[in-house]
Formats: C-alpha cells, sequence, structure tokens
C-alpha cells in the first residue's frame, strides 16, 4: 500500500503532492513502483496537526481518486469522516482506511455495513490533538486487542462481514517509548483475531527514535531502510499489507521475506492495476 499524502502538512512529505497533477502523477508512480493500493489521504493525522474540514478534505482528494481509478490504479481512502469515505467510493475508492481508532463514529459503521467496502480497522484514542497524551497501557498488547475487538463487535453487529475487516495496530498513534515494537512482536496475536492484518510503520517517529544520532531523531527521509526492514518482517510473519512511502525499496524487501518462505505471494492486481483488494 503505497501512501499519498494531498495535504500542506503531513509529518513526512506534507506539500509535496498538494496539488491535483502532481498527486495524480505521483499515485501513478506508485503504482508503477509495484503499489497494489494507492492510500489518499487528505488531512494528516500527525500529533498536533490542524483538523480539516470534510468539504476541504474532500475538494482535495475526490478529483485524485477519481482519475486514479479511472487509471486502473486500485485506491483506498485514508479518512474518519464518513461522508468523506462515502464520496470518495462513490469516486472510485475500493476501501476504507479508517484512522479514527476507538472513536470510529456510528455513521462510518453503518457506511462500512452499507457498501461492503473492505474496512481498515485502526487502533487509536483520542485524537491527534490529544493521543500523546493517552499511552498509557496495563499491558499494551492486550488492551490493544481488547479495545479492537470492543470496535470489531460494533461492526460485526452492524452487519460488516468478517472477511471485508482488516486490522490495524495503530503504530505511532496514541502509543510511545517501546510500545510500538511490542505490538509488532505480537502480529501472531493480532492475527488471531481473524483477519487481514495492515502493518503501517512508514518513517513513523519510533524509527526515527530507534536511529537517532547525538540524541536527535533521524530524519524523515532516512527511515526507509528501517521500515523496509519491518516491512520484509511483517510478510514474513503473514501480514496481509504493509503502508509505505518508498514503493520500489519495500517491493524488493517483500519479495525477499517471501522468496525465503519459499511462497508465492497472491497477485492483487495485474500491472495494469485492475483488481478489486477484496
Amino acid at each position: 500500500m503505497g501512501v499519498l499524502n494531498v495535504t500542506p502538512d503531513s509529518f513526512s512529505d506534507g506539500g509535496r503532492h498538494d496539488t491535483e497533477a502532481a498527486a495524480i502523477e505521483h499515485g501513478l508512480r506508485l503504482a508503477r513502483e509495484g503499489a497494489d493500493i494507492v492510500d489518499v489521504g487528505g488531512e494528516s493525522t500527525r500529533p498536533h496537526s490542524t483538523p480539516v474540514a470534510p468539504a476541504e478534505e474532500q475538494r482535495r482528494v475526490l478529483p485524485v481518486i477519481r482519475e486514479l481509478s479511472r487509471r486502473g490504479v486500485v485506491v483506498s481512502v485514508d479518512t474518519f469522516h464518513a461522508e468523506t469515505a462515502e464520496a470518495a467510493l462513490a469516486a472510485g475508492a475500493h476501501m476504507v482506511n479508517d484512522v479514527s481508532g476507538t472513536n470510529v463514529s456510528p455513521e462510518m459503521v453503518a457506511l462500512a455495513a452499507r457498501t461492503g467496502a473492505p474496512y481498515v480497522l485502526m487502533h487509536s484514542r483520542g485524537t491527534p490533538a490529544t493521543m500523546t497524551s493517552l499511552t498509557h497501557y496495563d499491558d499494551t498488547v492486550a488492551d490493544v486487542l481488547a479495545e479492537l475487538t470492543a470496535v470489531r463487535e460494533r461492526l460485526l453487529t452492524a452487519g460488516v462481514r468478517p472477511e471485508r475487516l482488516i486490522v490495524d495496530p495503530g503504530l505511532g498513534f496514541a502509543k510511545a517509548g517501546g510500545q510500538d515494537w511490542e505490538l509488532l512482536r505480537a502480529l501472531p496475536r493480532l492475527r488471531e483475531l481473524g483477519h487481514r492484518v495492515l502493518v503501517a510503520a512508514s518513517r513513523k517517529r519510533f524509527l526515527g527514535a530507534l536511529l537517532a544520532e547525538d540524541g536527535e531523531p533521524r530524519p524523515v527521509t532516512g527511515r526507509d531502510g528501517a521500515t523496509a526492514a519491518i516491512s520484509a518482517l511483517s510478510a514474513f510473519g503473514g501480514a496481509w499489507a504493509v503502508r509505505v512511502h518508498d514503493v520500489a525499496g519495500t517491493v524488493d524487501a517483500v519479495a525477499t521475506a517471501h522468496a525465503w518462505l519459499g511462497v508465492t505471494p497472491p497477485v492483487l492486481r495485474p500491472r495494469d492495476h485492475g483488481v478489486n483488494p477484496s
């Protein structure tokens, strides 16, 4: 899953693809490099980011989604606004990547049930403005699993089919210290929930801390090697997908993991990009 931020303020590449033409070209490039899905977002979710109204979010992402879909790219929409998710699906998006975590709205639950679109349930707490203050867990892995399970039950009760759910431990979202590493090591337990697992570690703060020099975190553009290592380990551990900025390097890392395992990964799409990611 390649990351396409159509925003002026994302932590990794804010402002680089915030025009329609630049965003479309980058999305096509991600697909050419091997992204099976391009994840389009119009609102930064970095800590303390400025909220964006759904209307502005849709102004940013809908033309991009519409054109990428027209060109045969499989698209997911990265949003926690149900109205944006619905408009994105109507514009050609195939799935919804919802980062609202334990704050999933009733409207989003109803949308996931009504449309049947693949739906990523990510763990988080609070909002971008508050999540850094919500990092206390009695047992990180057990608490995250319990909170994911509680929201999962809401979705299933509403009529969402289990095979349409994808779970994401929410690395960096209301996590601090070694908690992200605890969750990565717990990939087998996440898979025991019975759903596909998405790992989204790309360039995040915990990698900057790991690679710090003289007390200074490694800049985001210097974290792709560590991200590729996590992608390979995630593939080795049975993750369904990894969400990354550097697609080309990740394709190589994942191919290496699959060769080590001696398995042929499922093909999500032929190279003309046409596929349903279900």
